[in-house]
């Protein structure tokens, strides 16, 4: 089979690495002339890193990543912790791998390269079309490139070949990596977080260290309605330091390192998800097939995810069934993830006064409540629902 997949980032590498350990004829193309990773931190959950071991990039990821065993957040006038979720015993087998975009981007490319995977740089696919002989792209450079059998869509929120319309969330975020200070109170092998009713959060997330580098580092993230964040860009960056060292004095030493806007990166979310993730010769993973918020820190995962589900059912079926198995074995884990997130996300970010007393006098005392602690525990892992339903493990 040959098949063309458009993105060169973390899914896109994913199945690229995938189809290759298949057997297909493989052609990556990016819009990049060099690909290059696009972000701060994020989190590959147990059910992530099961699919890197089978990429055969865990050992890559794991010696750049930092091991998070529990997950705490605080009312930051009150104290009063809210949220409190651990993997398991630290220590142990299941963790939370923070890491940075271009650790885990370089963790893919190097077994990539080892497998011979070529990127065609500088070709943004802008278009699609079939015919007898099979499905043909075009880029924004006049050229064009086909037939392939498939292709693979892993171009993410702003792909052009995807026609899913998602909803926008209310509150974004922006981000920074800073270093970890060698003198601090906090933990790092822990996500925490501080927040304000919720219209206010606050976050440290230890990530390992940089590709070739040593020191160790951490992706901090605050919380901003979508509509605010230009406003934020135009203020004065010492009046917002003022505000989250206030918010969390602990985070002194990680915002003192902000002393322009640049070092920030803004985010929007969108919810919503293709309701068919495929068509003739096409399919969709990743945020170019659902998104939603990045609440629960599945993003990646999914993306992960999709890969080996997709490839799975092409290893072992005609195209025209594989290409509805791979939907049906991923709609029950990517739905039930997209609802727990839209149902956590206005307790954490939004604008209700009610929401973070229910949060923070309800819920959170509840979830130290068994079999509550069990159920946040798969919840955070990605292993609530079977993420590959009815589909051989590999």
């Amino acid at each position: 089979m040959k098949i063309a997949i458009c993105g060169c980032g973390i899914g896109g590498l994913a199945a690229a690495i995938f189809a290759r350990q298949a057997g297909f004829d493989v052609t990556l193309f990016d819009q990049f002339l060099s690909p290059e990773p696009v972000g701060s931190g994020l989190v590959i959950q147990p059910v992530g890193l099961r699919v890197l071991e089978q990429l055969g990039a865990a050992d890559g990821a794991l010696a750049k990543g930092a091991k998070g065993f529990y997950m705490i957040g605080r009312e930051a006038k009150s104290q009063r912790t809210v949220l409190d979720v651990s993997y398991g015993p630290k220590g142990g087998a299941n963790f939370g791998l923070g890491i940075h975009r271009a650790s885990l981007f370089g963790a893919l490319m190097d077994v990539a390269k080892a497998d011979g995977i070529a990127v065609t740089g500088q070709h943004r696919v802008i278009s699609t079309h079939t015919n007898d002989q099979g499905r043909f792209l075009s880029f924004d450079n006049g050229a064009s490139a086909g037939p392939f059998d498939l292709v693979i869509d892993t171009m993410g929120t702003g792909s052009p070949l995807s026609s899913l319309i998602a909803k926008p969330l209310p509150y974004g975020a922006i981000w920074g990596t800073v270093d970890w200070p060698d003198t601090c109170a906090l933990q790092y092998d822990c996500l925490q977080q501080r927040y304000r009713r919720a219209s206010h959060m606050i976050g440290i997330l230890p990530i390992g260290t940089l590709p070739n580098a040593t020191k160790r580092k951490a992706a901090m993230f605050w919380s901003l309605p979508r509509g605010q964040i230009e406003t934020w860009r135009n203020r004065p960056i010492d009046q917002w330091r003022a505000q989250a060292i206030d918010l969390w004095p602990a985070l002194a030493p990680f915002a003192d390192q902000i002393t322009h806007h640049d070092q920030m990166t803004s985010a929007v979310y969108t919810h919503g998800s293709l309701q068919k993730p495929y068509g003739d010769r096409i399919v969709h993973i990743g945020d170019a097939a659902h998104r939603a918020s990045p609440q629960l820190g599945q993003g990646a995962n999914m993306a992960l995810l999709d890969a080996a589900a997709l490839l799975k059912c092409l290893a072992i079926l005609p195209l025209d069934q594989a290409l509805p198995k791979y939907a049906k074995s991923r709609r029950l884990h990517t739905n039930t993830y997209q609802t727990m997130s839209w149902a956590f996300t206005p307790m954490y970010q939004s604008n209700s006064r009610i929401l973070p007393i229910l949060r923070d006098y309800v819920l959170g005392p509840l979830s130290k409540v068994p079999p509550v602690p069990a159920i946040l525990t798969s919840l955070v892992k990605g292993t609530m629902i079977n993420p590959m339903r009815g589909l051989p493990p590999r």
